[in-house]
């Protein structure tokens, strides 16, 4: 009976020994993590709110038509200049002829106004010589019935002879008005068809930018890509109409870089600036650590950014603490950010 004693005895004091040193192990533990957190704490500002971020730009459609082909596929890797999308071109093309034919009309009315400009020119040149002919008659007969107005008064000529020079003055009078009415009407043709030389050019210059729009559209027909960058999901059909303007796609841009956006409490960021350096950790890749450098701060809260940011001045008032978005650049080359997508989740902790 003795024996089993000292054998029970021997185990409690076996597994007391055990438990204290578990114990023990476990306050070691505890102080160790509350010592790196408490330093932690007092060096760096913490947020588990952050998330990677890159630019997604549209893809818009510069042209209106039918989707002829489509040459890229969900989450595909683009470069810049890459064909994505091509539209039908054969009414683009019709419009095209039907330009360069109006073009062509518009050019010739030009140069059979500007023929008749030359004609109508030499005309009233001819008329002007004719008045400098007709002057130079009209005076001649002016002269010529003051001399038998004279002779007339001494009876030295008939009246029949002196209502015949009479009657060459009227003519020659008539026919100096006749030739500067006729100069006067071909000054005015001039003219009018200067005034429609001018709409002819307008004309013309205004089916040249129907010509130039029509040829944009046939470049506009093939949308390519406008950076590097990785294709959306793709959203549109062969056949389907698409707008000008339209939407036809999303890509994110590798040219301009991913950053964190990480969003710290208003209690958080009294002394945060740029070029504080941060520790970042991605939920995707918890056992690897990146850096990176505060390269701004927001000037104003999340809230106030929103689509209808709160009126405190109305209604029931609850303080709720604030956040302001960090901007934050990684330190690592583009090359070892290839792994990280836009919304990955992260924790960022900021040196004080």
């Amino acid at each position: 009976m003795s024996d089993k004693l000292r054998t029970y005895e021997k185990v409690d004091h076996a597994a007391v020994k055990v438990t204290y040193f578990v114990a023990l192990g476990i306050l070691v533990i505890l102080l160790v993590w509350g010592g790196y957190s408490f330093v932690n704490f007092w060096r760096y500002e913490y947020t588990n709110d952050a998330q990677v971020k890159e630019y997604i730009n549209p893809i818009l459609s510069r042209a209106s038509g039918y989707v002829q082909e489509i040459r890229y596929t969900d989450h595909q890797n683009i470069h810049k200049g890459d064909t994505l999308l091509i539209l039908d071109i054969d009414e683009a093309k019709v419009q095209l002829q039907q330009a360069k034919a109006a073009l062509a009309t518009a050019e010739a009315q030009l140069k059979v106004l500007q023929s008749n400009v030359k004609t109508a020119s030499t005309s009233a040149t001819v008329d002007q010589a004719k008045i400098t002919a007709a002057e130079a008659q009209l005076w001649q007969q002016q002269k010529e019935f003051e001399r038998y107005q004279k002779l007339l008064e001494n009876e030295a000529v008939t009246q029949q002879q002196f209502e015949a020079v009479q009657t060459r003055l009227e003519v020659a009078k008539s026919n100096y008005e006749a030739v500067k009415n006729a100069f006067g009407v071909s000054v005015n043709k001039t003219k009018d068809v200067n005034a429609q030389i001018a709409v002819a050019e307008a004309d013309i210059e205004q089916r040249k930018a129907a010509l130039d729009r029509i040829m944009l559209d046939l470049k506009y027909a093939v949308i390519t890509a406008p950076s590097d960058g990785y294709m959306g999901t793709k959203a549109i059909q062969e056949g389907q109409f698409i707008q000008k303007g339209q939407t036809i796609g999303f890509m994110v841009d590798k040219k301009q870089g991913k950053w964190i956006v990480a969003n710290f409490e208003e209690t958080q960021i009294a002394k945060m600036h740029e070029g504080q350096v941060a520790k970042i950790t991605i939920d995707a890749y918890p056992d690897e650590v990146f850096h990176g450098v505060i390269e701004s701060v927001s000037p104003a809260t999340g809230s106030q950014f929103s689509l209808l940011p709160p009126d405190n001045a109305t209604g029931n008032f609850v303080k709720i603490t604030q956040r302001f978005p960090i901007k934050i650049r990684f330190s690592e080359d583009a090359s070892a950010l290839d792994r990280l997508r836009a919304g990955m989740n992260a924790e960022v902790s900021v040196t004080k």
